[in-house]
C-alpha cells in the first residue's frame, strides 16, 4: 500500500509540475526532411533529426503507456507512390532503465537520420509526411510536438506496353495492381500566410480581404495595463500562500524551525539573521521557479495551456484526489527518500548553503498541501497573459509562507501566543476539501465547452455548487464530520460560526442562478450564460460563431461588427461578459448598433478539412475551429490573449479598439461608440 501511495504522488507532482510549466516556445529537436529517387522507379525519404546537447528523442519502440511520446511517422497523403517496409534509422538507439518513469526506454542523441523507401506508380510523386515525436533532459520534458513536410519528386517511368509487345505465351497474367497506402487525405484549404505581405492568397478575394492584416492607427483603448494585471496577480497568490500557511504540512514546521534557529547559536542576532536567511530561500526558490517557467516557455504557451481541455481534465481529477485526501479517506505524502536525501544534503553543507537546502526540504515536505494550491493560482496566472505572472505569483505566495517565519524568529515570545496544532487544523484541512472540490468543477467545465459534451452545463454547475457550500456550512456548524476525524462536536466557536454563515449565504446567493441569474459575483467560475436551458430573465445578444458569416450578415444588415474573441477556459473573459457587456446600457448598445461575432479559440470542434497556413517561415496545419479563429486573431490582429475586443467595418477594416480586459464600463463605452462613428 505504501508503494502505490509513493507511485501515485509521484504521479500526481509530475502532472502538477508539467502543468504548471509545460508550453511550446522550446524546442530543443531540429527537423528536416527530403525526398530523392535512387533509381527511375525507387526512391528514399531521409528524416533527419538534430537534438540539442542534453536532450534526446524517444524511438519507435517506447510503448505508448509508458509516458514518454514514441517516435511516430505518418503520412496524410501519398500520390504516386506505394511505400516500401518501415523507416530505419542509421543508428540503433540507446537502451537503458529510466528512473523517472520506471521502466527501460530507448533514445537517440546527437543527430540521427531515418530512411523509409518507395516505389513510384505515376511520374510525379507527392507526398505529405507528419513525424511525431517526445524529447526529454534530465530536468523535464516537451510535449509530443510536431513536426510536417511537403515532398515531391519525379520518377521515370517505363511506357506502357501495347497488345502487340506482350509475349506469345504468358503463364500468369498480373492483373492486380500494387495496394496503394492511402491515409485520409482531406481537401487542404490554403488562407492567408503570416509570414509574408507577398504570400500568395488561394481563397477568394473577398475572403482575403476579410482576413488583411489592419493598422492600428489609435491604440488608446487597447488592453489594461501590465501593472494592474500583476497587483491582481500579486494580492490573489499572496492570499493563496496565506492559506497554504495554516495547513497541518505548514504550520507545525513554523515554531520547531524557528526554535531550531534561535537554539542553533549562542548569538541571538546571528540566529534571527538565519531564520531571516531561511524565509528569504524559501521565497527565492519559489521566484525561481516562477521565472524557470517563464524565461523556458513563456506568457503566450501558459495561456494557452490555461484554456487546454486535457490540462484542465487532469486539473478536475488532481483537485478531486487532493479533495478526497483532506475529506480523510487516505494521505498524501511524499516518498520519504526525496526529503531524506535533502535532509542529508542540508546536514553535509554548512552556512548560506545549507539553509537554502532546508528551506528547499520545507518545499518538498509541504507539497501534499500547498501543490494543489500553487497549481491552481499558477493557472490563473497564465490566463492573465502577462509575461511576469508566473513569477510575480510565485513572489506573492512565498511571501506569506515565509513572513511567520521571519517575523517569529525576530519576536520570539511572539509563538507562546501562536495557536497550537490540533483539532482546529483538521477542521482547516475539511474546509479546503469543499473549497477544492467546488474549484475542481471549474476545470471540468472549461473542458466540457471546450468538447461540448453539455454535461456540466450552467445549472448543473450551480446545483452542485449549492449542494456543496450547504454541505460546508452544515459541517462549521457541527451537524456532521467524516469517520476519520472522529464524531462531530456540537460546540460551535463564534469563527466557525460566521464562516458557516458565509457558506450558507452564499448558497442561498447561488439559487437564483438556477433560473438564470446573472450571478456577476461569481461570472469568472461559472458557465456562461448561453448555456443555460431555463432563463427568466432574458436572453443575451445573439452572437455568431463563425468569422465569415458574421460578416455577411453585418453586410447585409449595414453594421459594424464587434469581434469578440474568447476561449472557455478564460476566466477573464466571463469576468468581463458579467461585469461589462450584461449592464443593461452597453447590452443595449450592443444590441441595436453591432452584429457581434464571438469566437472561441480553444473551440475543439474539428474543421470539415485542415487549412494549412504559412506563419514564421513554417507550414502550420489548422485542423480545430479554436486553431482557425486563434490564427485569425494572431495574423489579423497581432496579438494572442484574451477577452479581446475589436471593431471593424463590412470589409475588415479597423474602426475602433483594441479593448481587453477592463471592467471599466465608461471606457467600453467610449470604445464601442468610437466604432459606431467611425463606420457612419
Amino acid at each position: 500500500m505504501q508503494k502505490i501511495r509513493r507511485a501515485t504522488l509521484s504521479v500526481a507532482f509530475l502532472l502538477v509540475f508539467a502543468l504548471t510549466s509545460f508550453g511550446q516556445i522550446l524546442n530543443p529537436v531540429k527537423w528536416s526532411a527530403d525526398m530523392r529517387m535512387t533509381s527511375d522507379t525507387e526512391g528514399v525519404i531521409e528524416y533527419k533529426a538534430s537534438i540539442s546537447p542534453g536532450w534526446h528523442v524517444y524511438s519507435p519502440d517506447v510503448d505508448p503507456g509508458a509516458g514518454p511520446q514514441p517516435l511516430e511517422i505518418t503520412f496524410p497523403k501519398i500520390e504516386g507512390a506505394t511505400l516500401t517496409g518501415k523507416p530505419v534509422p542509421s543508428a540503433k538507439p540507446h537502451t537503458e532503465m529510466d528512473e523517472m518513469f520506471g521502466c527501460e526506454l530507448s533514445w537517440w542523441t546527437g543527430t540521427v537520420t531515418l530512411t523509409q523507401k518507395f516505389k513510384a506508380t505515376a511520374e510525379n510523386v507527392a507526398i505529405d509526411t507528419e513525424v511525431t515525436y517526445g524529447a526529454c533532459n534530465d530536468q523535464n520534458c516537451i510535449p509530443p510536438s510536431h513536426a510536417e513536410f511537403s515532398l515531391t519528386a519525379k520518377a521515370k517511368l517505363p511506357a506502357a506496353k501495347t497488345v502487340a509487345d506482350l509475349p506469345e505465351k504468358i503463364t500468369e497474367q498480373q492483373t492486380a495492381q500494387p495496394e496503394e497506402q492511402e491515409a485520409a487525405a482531406d481537401t487542404v484549404t490554403t488562407l492567408p500566410a503570416a509570414a509574408s505581405s507577398d504570400s500568395v492568397v488561394t481563397a477568394p478575394s473577398a475572403a482575403a480581404d476579410l482576413w488583411a492584416p489592419v493598422d492600428f492607427a489609435d491604440s488608446s483603448a487597447s488592453a489594461t495595463s501590465g501593472q494592474g494585471s500583476l497587483i491582481y496577480i500579486f494580492l490573489t497568490c499572496f492570499l493563496g500562500g496565506l492559506v497554504a500557511l495554516f495547513t497541518p504540512c505548514v504550520w507545525p514546521m513554523i515554531p520547531m524551525t524557528v526554535s531550531f534557529f534561535l537554539k542553533k547559536g549562542k548569538d541571538r542576532r546571528k540566529s534571527i539573521m538565519d531564520a531571516c536567511i531561511y524565509g528569504v530561500s524559501i521565497i527565492v526558490i519559489y521566484v525561481a521557479l516562477g521565472l524557470l517557467i517563464t524565461g523556458i516557455f513563456g506568457a503566450s504557451s501558459l495561456n494557452a495551456l490555461s484554456t487546454s481541455a486535457v490540462c484542465n481534465l487532469i486539473f478536475f481529477a488532481l483537485l478531486v484526489v487532493f479533495a478526497v485526501s483532506f475529506f480523510g479517506a487516505f494521505e498524501i505524502t511524499l516518498p520519504a527518500s526525496w526529503s531524506n536525501r535533502m535532509d542529508a544534503t542540508a546536514e553535509r553543507t554548512t552556512g548560506l548553503l545549507s539553509i537554502f537546502f532546508m528551506a528547499f526540504t520545507l518545499t518538498l515536505v509541504s507539497f501534499s498541501c500547498t501543490g494543489p494550491i500553487i497549481g491552481t493560482l499558477l493557472v490563473e496566472a497564465a490566463s492573465m497573459g502577462n509575461l511576469w505572472g508566473p513569477a510575480i505569483g510565485m513572489l506573492g505566495f512565498s511571501t506569506a509562507l515565509a513572513l511567520p517565519f521571519m517575523l517569529f524568529a525576530m519576536f520570539p515570545t511572539m509563538l507562546q501566543a501562536a495557536p497550537r496544532s490540533g483539532g482546529w487544523m483538521n477542521t482547516l484541512k475539511v474546509v479546503l476539501g469543499f473549497i477544492e472540490l467546488a474549484l475542481s468543477l471549474k476545470f471540468l467545465s472549461v473542458a466540457d465547452l471546450a468538447y461540448g459534451w453539455h454535461i456540466l452545463d450552467r445549472e448543473a454547475f450551480l446545483a452542485l455548487w449549492i449542494v456543496i457550500f450547504l454541505l460546508l456550512g452544515l459541517y462549521l456548524l457541527g451537524q456532521f464530520n467524516f469517520s476519520h476525524y472522529g464524531k462531530a462536536d456540537s460546540s460551535v466557536g463564534v469563527g466557525r460560526f460566521f464562516l458557516a454563515l458565509t457558506s450558507l449565504a452564499f448558497t442561498i446567493y447561488l439559487v437564483p442562478g438556477l433560473w438564470g441569474a446573472p450571478l456577476k459575483g461569481v461570472s469568472a467560475f461559472v458557465p456562461p450564460l448561453f448555456t443555460q436551458d431555463f432563463n427568466l430573465y432574458g436572453s443575451a445578444f445573439h452572437e455568431y460563431d463563425d468569422y465569415e458569416e458574421g460578416m455577411r450578415i453585418a453586410a447585409e444588415e449595414g453594421k459594424p461588427v464587434l469581434i469578440d474573441f474568447s476561449g472557455y477556459g478564460c476566466v477573464n473573459c466571463r469576468k468581463m461578459e458579467g461585469a461589462v457587456l450584461d449592464q443593461p446600457d452597453v447590452k443595449t448598445m450592443i444590441q441595436d448598433n453591432f452584429v457581434v461575432i464571438k469566437l472561441m479559440v480553444d473551440e475543439k470542434k474539428p474543421l470539415p478539412s485542415p487549412m494549412k497556413v504559412e506563419e514564421y517561415g513554417r507550414t502550420v496545419t489548422l485542423r480545430t475551429y479554436g486553431d482557425k479563429w486563434s490564427y485569425l486573431q494572431r495574423y489579423k490582429f497581432q496579438a494572442n490573449a484574451q477577452p479581446y475586443y475589436v471593431v471593424v467595418d463590412n470589409n475588415g477594416g479597423y474602426l475602433s479598439g483594441p479593448f481587453s480586459y477592463d471592467e471599466n464600463i465608461p471606457a467600453f463605452v467610449e470604445f464601442l461608440q468610437k466604432g459606431i462613428k467611425n463606420y457612419k
